[in-house]
C-alpha cells in the first residue's frame, strides 16, 4: 500500500521506540509463583493443601480413580496401607512418608505426578505439604470439614494495621501491604507512576478514551490527590464510561446482532445493547440491574426499559437451519441460560450437572434442573415457516413505539405519501388518455434516425407490431416505457420513493425479550443430558448448599433473581468485584474468575475480596463507587516499571508490588486511536455501524449472506461496542485482538502477542483511514504559530501515549519525517498516489501529508500506543 519505503521508515522506527517498553511488556507474561510458607506458621489444609491436591492429583487418585490403591479424599484414606504395603503419610514424619518421596524425587520412574500425568509441584507446593505432614496433616473430618470458602458469606473484617509507613489510601491498600509485609518483609510497594501514565492509565480503563495533551499538562502542573480526584469524578460521570463497560458485560452477554451457525442472519437486538450503556452510566444498582436483566418483564407493571432488559438471555444463539429441531434449540437455549447465569453471577461451572452431580462443588444433577425449570417457561423461540424447511426466529419480540415528535413526523409523511399517490394516480389517467397521441409521436420518432436510436430495441418491436396482433405483456411494457419518459411521472415518482423511504426509517424498533408463558411446563430431569430422556419430575428450586429461596410459593424467574442477589448470597458480589478487580489489574484475585469452586484457586487476597464484596453491598450496589475505591487506591496508582528483583519476587504480579501494565481491547485499541487521530464521533444508541473492513468477508459466510454496507460520515468513526457483531465474521480487527465471537459467554478474553496484529495496524483499512486523520491533524497542527516539524512530532507522541517523548525519540521520528518528505518530493506521483485531493487540508501539500502519514502510522504502532502501563 505504502511502497518499498515501508520496511526501512516503519520498522526501523518501531524497533528503537518499541525496545523503551518490551521489557516491562516481557515481564507482566512472568509465569506465576506458589506462596512460600512462613517458617513455623500453621498450614491451613482449606487453603494450601486441598488445591495443592485437586491440581496435582486428582485425576489418578480423586473420588473417581485409585490408582495404586490410593485415593487423596480424606485422612484416614491417606494412613491406609495401598498397593504398596505402606500407608501414603505418616502423620508427623515427612522424611518416612512414601508421599513425599514420590513428589520430591528427581528419578522419572518414581516421581509424582509421573512426567505424563501432570505437572509436577513447585519447590514452596513441596516445602508446604512437607509442613502439613509434620504438623500431624490435620484434615477436618467429614463432620467437621468446612464448607469451600466461597460458599461462606463474606464477612468485612477489620482493616490490618501495618508497619512502617507505606501509602495507605484506602482499606485496599491496607490489605495489599500486610499481604506484602507477611510474604516478603523484603518488598515495598512500586512508587507512584508519573502523572502523564497515571492520568493515561485511568482514563483509559475507566472511559477507554485516553487524556487529551492539555489534561495532561494540567495535571503535571498540579499532580494533587485532590486533583487527581476531581478528574475521576469526571470520568465516572462522562457518557463515554458506560460505552466502555458495556464492552465486557456484552461479552458475559453473548450479545450479537446475529443468530450464530451457519446462516446467521442479521437481527435486531440493539435496543438492549444501549439498555446496558445508559444502565451502566446511570450507575445502576447492581441488584436492580440483575433483577431487570433475568425477569425484568415480570417485575408488576413493568416498565419498556425493563422488558428491554430481558434481553440479556434472548442473546443465546438460535439455529434456524433447515432441518432444525424446535424443541431441541429451545432446550440448548435454556441450557445455555442456566450455564451462563452460572458463570455470571455464581463464578459455577453448572455444565458438568446437566449430565450428573457436579463431581467437585456441592450442585447436583436435580439442582440443575430445578434451576433449568425457572427459564422452561418461555415459548418456542424458533418455527417453521408454513410448509416450507425454512425456519425463523419467531420468539417473543418488543416492539418499541415510536416517540411523538416521530409519530407526528411519520403522520405528516403519511399525508404526503397520500397527496403524492393521488397526483401521480391523476398524471396516469392523463397519460392514459394521450396514449394514442404518444404512440403516434413515438412512432414517428422511430423514422428519424437521429432520434429514434434512443427507443430501446424491445419497445421499437412492439411499436412496430400490429395493435391488435400485441400481447397483454407488451401493451404493459409500452405504458411502463411511456410512464417512465414522461418528467412530471417520473418527479413525482421519486419525490414519493422519498417518502417511503423516510416512512420505513421510522418504523418502530424491535428487540427479542423474554415473556413468561400462561401455563407452566412439566420440568424432569433429563438423564445424561438428553432431552429425550426424561427421568424423575422437578419443580423450580434454587440448590440446596446455597441460602434457601425465600417466601415464594410458585417460585419464578423473578423470584429467583431476587435470590441471585439477596445478601445471603455468598458468590455474586464476590464475583463481580473480582471480575472488576481483573479489569483494572490483569487478573482477578481469584484468578479462575468462571470457577469460584474447589477446583478453582484460591484468592491472593481473601480478605481484601470479601471487604469489597460487602462494601458493594453496603454502598447499594454501585458499580462506580467500588471503580472509585480500586482506582483511588496507592496500589493502583503505583508505577507498572519492573525490577529484576521484583521478577524474581513477584513474577505475575500476584502480591500487587507494581501497577498494571496490559494491551488494550480490541475495541478500546481502535477508539483510542479514533481519538488520538481526532475522528472520533461521540454520537450514542441506535442500530449497529459498519466501519471500512477488507472487501467480500461477508460473501463467502453463511447462506444468504446479507450485504456489508460501509457506514458513512460520523457513523464510520463511532465507537467500538456499536459494531456490528455477526458472530460468523465478526469485525476483522477485533479478532485479531482477540475478541470473541459470542457464541458463548465469555468471562475472561485471552491475550495473544501476535505478528497478525502488527499487520492489522499497518494495513486494515480502517487503521489507514485514521493513519491518515492523524497525518491531517498533525499537519495542520499549530500552523498559524509557527510551529516546527519537531515541535508537532512531540506534540504526536503526547497525543499517542501522554508522556514527553526522549530526545532520541524526537530525532529518530524527525529524521524518519525529513527523509520521507524528500522521498515524496522526488517522487510525487508517489504522494498523490497514497494521498487523495480530499485527504489534503488547505495549505499542505501532497509530499507533506504523504510524510506525516508515515509517522502516523508509525506512533500509531508503538507498543505503548496499545498498552496501558
Amino acid at each position: 500500500m505504502y511502497g518499498s519505503q515501508v520496511p526501512r521508515a516503519l520498522y526501523a522506527g518501531l524497533s528503537l521506540i518499541s525496545a523503551l517498553t518490551l521489557s516491562t511488556w516481557s515481564a507482566s507474561a512472568a509465569p506465576a509463583s506458589a506462596d512460600k510458607p512462613a517458617a513455623g506458621a500453621k498450614i491451613d489444609f482449606e487453603k494450601s493443601i486441598r488445591p495443592l491436591f485437586v491440581k496435582h492429583c486428582q485425576d489418578c487418585h480423586g473420588p473417581d480413580a485409585r490408582e495404586g490403591g490410593l485415593r487423596l479424599t480424606s485422612r484416614k484414606n491417606l494412613l491406609l496401607r495401598n498397593d504398596s504395603g505402606e500407608p501414603a503419610i505418616i502423620s508427623g514424619k515427612s522424611d518416612q512418608s512414601v508421599l513425599m518421596h514420590r513428589v520430591a524425587s528427581k528419578d522419572d520412574s518414581e516421581q509424582m505426578p509421573p512426567a505424563d500425568a501432570g505437572e509436577r509441584l513447585t519447590a514452596q507446593e513441596i516445602a508446604l505439604l512437607k509442613q502439613w505432614i509434620d504438623q500431624g496433616a490435620d484434615w477436618p473430618t467429614e463432620s467437621e470439614e468446612p464448607k469451600h470458602w466461597a460458599y461462606v458469606p463474606p464477612v468485612k473484617q477489620p482493616l490490618p494495621k501495618v508497619k512502617g509507613t507505606p501509602r495507605v489510601n484506602n482499606a485496599i491498600d491496607a490489605f495489599v501491604v500486610e499481604k506484602l509485609q507477611q510474604q516478603n518483609p523484603a518488598l515495598q510497594q512500586a512508587q507512584l507512576a508519573e502523572p502523564a501514565r497515571l492520568l493515561r492509565r485511568v482514563s483509559l480503563d475507566l472511559i477507554g478514551l485516553p487524556p487529551t495533551p492539555e489534561q495532561v499538562a494540567a495535571f503535571e502542573k498540579n499532580p494533587s490527590p485532590a486533583a487527581y480526584e476531581k478528574y475521576v469524578d469526571s470520568l465516572l460521570k462522562s457518557p463515554r464510561y458506560g460505552e466502555k463497560w458495556a464492552r465486557q458485560w456484552l461479552d458475559l452477554a453473548r450479545y450479537a446482532d446475529s443468530n450464530g451457525f451457519q446462516a446467521d442472519q442479521l437481527r435486531e437486538m440493539w435496543l438492549y445493547r444501549d439498555w446496558v450503556i445508559n444502565a451502566l452510566n446511570r450507575d445502576m444498582p447492581f441488584n436492580q440491574f440483575t433483577i431487570q436483566q433475568i425477569a425484568g418483564d415480570l417485575i408488576p407493571d413493568a416498565s419498556l426499559d425493563q422488558k428491554i432488559a430481558t434481553g440479556f438471555h434472548r442473546c443465546t444463539t438460535c439455529n434456524v437451519e433447515a432441518g432444525v429441531d424446535p424443541e431441541e434449540n429451545r432446550v440448548n437455549q435454556i441450557f445455555d441460560r442456566v450455564n451462563t447465569t452460572g458463570m455470571v453471577w455464581l463464578g459455577t461451572t453448572f455444565e458438568c450437572a446437566q449430565c450428573h452431580n457436579h463431581k467437585y462443588d456441592p450442585f447436583t444433577q436435580q439442582d440443575y434442573y430445578q434451576i433449568f425449570a425457572f427459564f422452561n417457561n418461555t415459548p418456542l423461540e424458533v418455527k417453521q415457516v408454513g410448509k416450507s424447511v425454512t425456519f425463523d426466529v419467531t420468539g417473543p419480540k418488543l416492539m418499541v413505539p415510536l416517540s411523538k415528535t416521530a409519530q407526528q413526523q411519520k403522520d405528516q409523511l403519511n399525508q404526503q405519501r397520500l397527496a403524492l399517490q393521488k397526483q401521480l394516480n391523476q398524471r396516469q389517467k392523463q397519460l392514459e388518455t394521450g396514449y394514442p397521441a404518444w404512440e403516434e409521436a413515438t412512432l414517428a420518432l422511430l423514422e428519424n434516425s437521429e432520434e429514434g436510436s434512443k427507443v430501446p430495441d424491445n419497445i421499437r418491436k412492439i411499436l412496430n407490431t400490429e395493435t391488435d396482433k400485441r400481447t397483454a405483456k407488451q401493451t404493459k411494457a409500452l405504458a411502463v416505457y411511456q410512464r417512465e419518459q414522461d418528467p412530471d411521472f417520473a418527479d413525482l415518482t421519486k419525490q414519493l420513493n422519498q417518502v417511503r423511504q423516510q416512512l420505513n426509517a421510522l418504523e418502530p424498533d424491535t428487540s427479542l425479550v423474554m415473556v413468561e408463558m400462561d401455563k407452566p411446563r412439566m420440568n424432569n430431569i433429563f438423564k445424561r443430558g438428553n432431552f429425550l430422556d426424561k427421568g424423575a419430575q422437578v419443580k423450580p428450586q434454587t440448590p440446596e448448599s446455597l441460602h434457601p429461596l425465600q417466601g415464594e410459593d410458585t417460585p419464578n424467574r423473578l423470584a429467583f433473581a431476587k435470590w441471585l442477589v439477596a445478601p445471603e448470597n455468598p458468590l455474586v458480589a464476590r464475583v463481580t468485584v473480582n471480575r472488576w478487580w481483573s479489569q483494572f489489574f490483569g487478573q482477578g484475585i481469584v484468578a479462575t474468575q468462571e470457577d469460584f469452586g474447589s477446583q478453582g484457586d484460591p484468592p491472593t487476597h481473601p480478605a481484601l475480596l470479601d471487604w469489597l464484596a460487602v462494601e458493594f453491598m453496603e454502598h447499594n450496589w454501585s458499580m462506580k463507587h467500588v471503580h472509585k475505591l480500586i482506582v483511588m487506591s496507592a496500589t493502583y496508582q503505583q508505577s507498572s516499571k519492573i525490577t529484576p528483583e521484583l521478577l524474581e519476587a513477584d513474577p505475575y504480579n500476584k502480591l500487587l508490588t507494581r501497577g498494571p501494565r496490559l494491551r488494550l481491547s480490541a475495541e478500546t485499541i481502535r477508539d483510542n486511536a479514533l481519538a488520538i487521530s481526532g475522528l472520533l464521533s461521540t454520537k450514542m444508541g441506535g442500530p449497529p455501524i459498519y466501519p471500512p473492513q477488507p472487501q467480500g468477508l461477508w460473501r463467502h459466510v453463511g447462506r444468504n449472506a446479507p450485504k456489508y454496507n460501509t457506514s458513512t460520515e460520523e457513523d464510520r468513526f463511532r465507537r467500538g461496542v456499536y459494531v456490528i457483531w455477526r458472530r460468523s465474521a465478526p469485525y476483522p480487527s477485533f479478532t485479531n485482538f482477540d475478541a470473541p465471537d459470542r457464541g458463548a459467554c465469555t468471562i475472561n478474553r485471552s491475550r495473544t502477542n501476535t505478528p497478525l496484529q502488527a499487520l492489522t495496524l499497518l494495513n486494515d483499512p480502517a487503521y489507514i483511514e485514521i493513519a491518515t486523520g492523524l497525518a491531517r491533524r498533525l499537519a495542520t497542527h499549530g500552523m498559524n504559530d509557527g510551529m516546527s516539524d519537531r515541535e508537532r512530532i512531540a506534540y504526536a507522541f503526547r497525543l499517542c501515549v501522554a508522556r514527553q517523548p526522549l530526545d532520541v525519540e524526537v530525532d529518530h521520528l524527525t529524521k524518519v519525517f525529513e527523509q520521507e518528505l524528500k522521498h515524496f518530493q522526488d517522487h510525487p506521483q508517489a504522494a498523490q498516489k497514497l494521498i487523495s485531493a480530499k485527504d489534503r487540508p488547505e495549505g499542505v501539500g501532497a509530499s507533506r501529508m504523504a510524510a506525516w502519514l508515515y509517522v502516523a502510522n508509525i506512533l500509531l504502532n508503538l507498543d505503548e500506543t496499545i498498552t496501558k502501563g
